[in-house]
């Protein structure tokens, strides 16, 4: 064939490849649970677990589809004009205009389907870097007054001994040992070990990065795509100074967040030997106690969001721990999701589990309990039991929100694991040494295996507390719960005096008190018992984000701006 023969067919080619993408597929397309059709005589219908049915009509200009909804609202009056491409099976959509919410939050920047198309799932290569130290690792420091991980040792929350103050004041300085500013935004939890106190943050190049605190729904994304430095800072937990600060890793962030959240919510952890921070698509870094880069692990980019509504990204939240010489992550994506456990001294894989989850936010635990070590993870298809040793998978339970961030706790030899999203908002008391499908049959709220469950009183965003023989769980709304840890039954349901923008931060106790903390920097005192008592009201003039670390007889505080440390003097 000549040169000039496949030039005059050329305009031919391009004007049948533009007809065929310029017809929408008949058959239904879908996305998890939503399903849209278009119909040959115009008409095209949307509908999806927990939404209203969009039904109108379409036309097709060029590679853009118009839709009009035959039953509106005010918001969705006017028409929705949306880009289309086609892959293969695969449709894509991309709003050019449309002033209706629900629609466009659906369909801009999705990807369907037809029924029963399963898409192909990209390899995930997860690298390791060695790091810069040229020396074996030291010795553990000394682990008194050690508050190793988000919310302490299995992320209990409890430190007793401490004789913290009622009452401080930043204003006045009333208790406030020392303040430090940080910069960048973060909600990721203080730990501490030794002497230092340890924080992450992400540290935006436009500069007055924000987050929108508040109790609302909105799934948007934050704008601020610009250039981050994500920080690891170690200060002295006496004096408040900065011992050392390292930037773990700078750039243009490889996954979005929530307008809630930042680019650093996960907290780090410690073993005394290294310091460990995850910080999404960004990667894993673990550092000596004097600031040395020891590995690094790049997991690939992560994809959290929507369970859904894919397109809607929010950033990874769950933080790493550190058990019997590994670290362990729980990466729950939109495409992939497993549990990872690295060697904490080299950041070599030690073992990978598979897991067929939804994006999930909690952070795992291991506890020891009389049946063997056991790692819990939370998440929306199935609360799960593994062996932390090698990652096999002890039992599952079913029944979870479709949201879950609450971390797995144990107390009074039962796990306990809830989340908060309606309408499920499940409680679960699990028994160590269960094994298989624990799921609860429909009526049913406990077993052999779990000692008691509830529906519609899980917490949303705060880890759950159980100190002294109850249970408490604070929903985001300020409504506090107790409960009687053994066997669930309720001892009193109280509103807070204060509620504000809402609670996210976990509760923590100390010498029969419970610290509450809103995001409008109020901590509320509360007397621990079968009698809610307020103590104290308390105001750091930040918002406050992170759960409180106590050591030693000091309460540190990562607030929006300031590290504080509280107690007596």
């Amino acid at each position: 064939m000549t040169f000039a023969r496949i030039a005059l067919l050329l305009p031919l080619a391009f004007s049948i490849s533009t007809l065929a993408q310029s017809r929408l597929p008949e058959g239904p397309l879908v996305i998890r649970d939503f399903t849209l059709q278009f119909n040959p005589a115009g008409t095209f219908s949307l509908s999806g677990a927990g939404w209203p049915t969009m039904t109108g009509t379409f036309a097709i200009t060029g590679g853009d589809v118009t839709l009009q909804m035959a039953v509106v609202d005010q918001d969705c009056a006017g028409a929705g004009r949306y880009s289309f491409s086609i892959a293969g099976p695969q449709v894509s959509f991309r709003v050019v205009t449309d002033t209706c919410t629900p629609r466009r939050m659906i369909l801009d920047n999705s990807n369907w389907l037809p029924r029963g198309v399963v898409a192909p799932r990209a390899e995930r290569r997860i690298t390791h870097t060695a790091g810069t130290a040229t020396t074996p690792l030291p010795k553990p420091a000394a682990a008194a007054g050690a508050w190793p991980s988000f919310r302490g040792r299995e992320a209990a929350g409890v430190a007793d001994g401490q004789n913290l103050p009622d009452t401080w004041n930043p204003a006045t300085g009333a208790n406030i040992l020392w303040r430090t500013p940080i910069a960048g935004l973060a909600h990721s939890s203080p730990i501490v070990w030794g002497d230092l106190v340890f924080v992450t943050s992400a540290i935006s190049g436009k500069g007055g990065a924000t987050f929108k605190p508040g109790l609302y729904g909105d799934g948007d994304a934050s704008e601020d795509r610009s250039s981050h430095r994500w920080m690891l800072s170690a200060i002295d937990k006496r004096s408040g100074k900065v011992r050392w600060e390292r930037t773990a890793a700078q750039g243009q962030p490889l996954n979005l967040r929530h307008i809630k959240s930042t680019y650093a919510s996960a907290s780090p952890v410690t073993d005394g030997r290294v310091v460990v921070a995850w910080f999404g698509s960004q990667g894993v870094y673990a550092y000596d106690l004097k600031g040395t880069l020891r590995w690094k692990v790049d997991l690939g980019r992560v994809d959290m969001g929507a369970y859904d509504i894919p397109s809607y990204e929010w950033g990874p939240a769950s933080s790493p721990i550190i058990w019997n010489g590994m670290v362990i992550v729980q990466c729950d994506t939109q495409a992939d999701s497993f549990l990872l456990a690295l060697n904490a001294e080299t950041g070599e894989t030690v073992w990978q589990t598979t897991r067929d989850e939804l994006p999930s936010w909690g952070t795992p635990t291991v506890v020891t309990t009389p049946a063997g070590p056991e790692l819990i993870t939370n998440a929306s298809n199935f609360v799960r039991g593994y062996d932390p040793r090698t990652g096999r998978e002890l039992w599952k339970l079913g029944g979870s929100s479709k949201i879950t961030a609450p971390t797995p706790i144990f107390g009074g030899g039962l796990h306990i694991v809830a989340s908060g999203r309606a309408p499920e908002r499940p409680v679960f008391a699990v028994r160590p040494g269960a094994r298989g499908d624990l799921t609860l049959a429909k009526g049913e709220d406990h077993s052999a295996q779990v000692a008691w469950s509830k529906t519609g009183r899980g917490s949303y965003m705060p880890t759950p507390l159980a100190y002294r023989g109850v249970l408490y769980v604070l929903a985001n709304n300020g409504v506090l719960d107790a409960y009687d840890l053994s066997t669930g039954k309720e001892i009193y349901r109280q509103r807070l005096p204060l509620v504000g923008s809402g609670y996210s931060a976990s509760p923590v106790a100390a010498d029969g008190k419970l610290y509450l903390a809103n995001e409008d920097g109020e901590m509320l005192v509360i007397e621990a018992g079968p009698v809610f008592k307020l103590v104290a009201t308390n105001t750091i003039g930040e918002s406050l984000m992170a759960t409180p670390a106590l050591s030693e007889g000091v309460m540190y505080v990562r607030a929006l701006a300031t590290l504080f440390a509280i107690g007596g003097r």
